[in-house]
Parts: C-alpha cells; sequence; structure tokens
C-alpha cells in the first residue's frame, strides 16, 4: 500500500478503506501543518505521503491485519502511535465531530451524553493481564464503555478488562468527557451505573463534573441498552464507589511504541 512522496493513489489499487478526494482536502492541511511543526533533526522529509499513511492506518483498523503486513511497515505504526500519544489523532476527531453536529444545526460541543457498556470476547492472541471475565459472561473478554451525544457522535472510550464494573468504566467516561468537553452538563446511564440520588441536578461546582441521569429521561433524545436506572447519580457517586475496587482490576495498557523512522 505504501507509495514514495509524489505518487497518487490512482496508481495502485484503490481499497475501500482509502480516503476520498474529499476527506483528504478536510484533514490534509491539518497534518501538512503538523508535518511543518515537527521537522526531523537531519532534515529528512520522510518516503512516505501522509495521506498514504492514514489509508494505511485505516486499511489495518478496517481488515484487522497485523501492522507488520503493512507495505510502509514501520512507518505506519510509527506515525500511528505518534499521533495516537500527542493527541493528533483526538484533535481530529473532535474537530470532525464539530462540523458534524454544526451540520446537523447544533452547537458545537453537546451538553448531554448518553453512557453505555459492552463486553466484547477478546481474540486469542490478548493478553491475559488486560482481560478478565464479565459476571454474566464465562469468556475472557474487554468490556468498551462509550459516551456520545444525542446524535450518536462519540465524545468519549474507554476499554477496560471486562471484570471492571459499569461505575469504573462511568467514572473513567466521565473523567474523559468533564476534560475533553467542559460543556457536558448531564449524562444519561443505564441500570448498570448506579450510586446515590443527588441533592440538585445542577452541575457541581466543586468538581466541574456532569450530573448523570437516568437513562429513559423523556429529555434526554437517545435511548440506551439496558434497564433504566432507578435513581440519578452523580460523577462524584461514581468516583467514589467505582475507585474502591479499581486497585483489584486491570484496564488495558496500550502497547509498547515501535521505533520509527
Amino acid at each position: 500500500m505504501g507509495v514514495h512522496v509524489g505518487l497518487v493513489v490512482g496508481e495502485r489499487k484503490r481499497y475501500p478503506s482509502d480516503l476520498s478526494d474529499e476527506q483528504w482536502a478536510v484533514i490534509g492541511p491539518f497534518l501538512d501543518a503538523w508535518k511543518a511543526r515537527h521537522p526531523s533533526v537531519s532534515g529528512h522529509q520522510g518516503r512516505y505521503a501522509l495521506r498514504e499513511i492514514v489509508n494505511s492506518i485505516f486499511y489495518q483498523n478496517r481488515t484487522g491485519c497485523q501492522w507488520a503486513y503493512l507495505p510502509p511497515k514501520s512507518a505506519t505504526y510509527y506515525y500511528f502511535a505518534l499521533w495516537r500519544d500527542d493527541g493528533t489523532d483526538q484533535t481530529i476527531h473532535d474537530l470532525l465531530r464539530r462540523q458534524a453536529r454544526e451540520q446537523a444545526g447544533r452547537a458545537e460541543d453537546p451538553t448531554a451524553v448518553v453512557l453505555d457498556t459492552q463486553s466484547i470476547r477478546a481474540a486469542n492472541h490478548i493478553p491475559a493481564n488486560t482481560t478478565g471475565k464479565d459476571a454474566a459472561k464465562r469468556v475472557p473478554s474487554r468490556k468498551r464503555g462509550l459516551a456520545v451525544d444525542t446524535l450518536g457522535l462519540i465524545i468519549a472510550v474507554v476499554v477496560m478488562a471486562a471484570s471492571a464494573t459499569d461505575n469504573q468504566i462511568g467514572v473513567r467516561l466521565l473523567d474523559r468527557v468533564v476534560a475533553h468537553t467542559p460543556t457536558v452538563a448531564k449524562a444519561w446511564v443505564d441500570a448498570g451505573v448506579q450510586g446515590r440520588r443527588p441533592r440538585s441536578t445542577a452541575r457541581s461546582p466543586s468538581t466541574n463534573a456532569p450530573t448523570a441521569a437516568p437513562a429513559n429521561s423523556a429529555t434526554s433524545g437517545a435511548t440506551t441498552a439496558g434497564n433504566p436506572a432507578d435513581a440519578s447519580t452523580t460523577a462524584d457517586a461514581l468516583r467514589r464507589r467505582g475507585r474502591r475496587a479499581a486497585s483489584s482490576q486491570g484496564s488495558c495498557r496500550r502497547p509498547p511504541r515501535s521505533p520509527g523512522r
């Protein structure tokens, strides 16, 4: 899949996961500006066009192939790990989400989110120390948690061992929502995320954290799988309950960073 700078996508077989010209026109200038801010110490500009690097990352994501089988091998993983660690991928995601919300006639950033979790069976090669058994599923798995806005656009993602409780997932999701989207004032959750009933439904000035409400609230604008929670819960209550058990639960760690070019 890899090509040298100057070659175009049309000179190789095109894959369904490839960026279209319109898509590249949106994120290309951002990545070109990023490249200009991160020149090589040796002055080397790199062998591969950034568009082909992104195409390779998308190909790996869609097919699940091993990194070593991608033609730009270490270069593809090098950029993937670099953009993951310096927040470039998060910045691009947030910019695209804001554009999508504006096109839908919404404000750039949401004021409410919906939280839910799902356990997924882990592949055989996944390290055992990053998986666990869900109380309802007797197979090694991981649990992913999502916080989405009322359009279904992703705000935050957390992946942990499936033995982690929904409260622990909820705590981490709310922490990330507060850190990256401070405009959020309310979160709808299902029965798996429960704590004490708050005294007030307003944002807590001491924690600046969103308030959690039952998933079946008439004002949510979205539905969440599972039974509705019996009572509203605050982020503080979730943290107190979740962190008491955090020491006994494992979380998924990132793989070691590969040396790049």
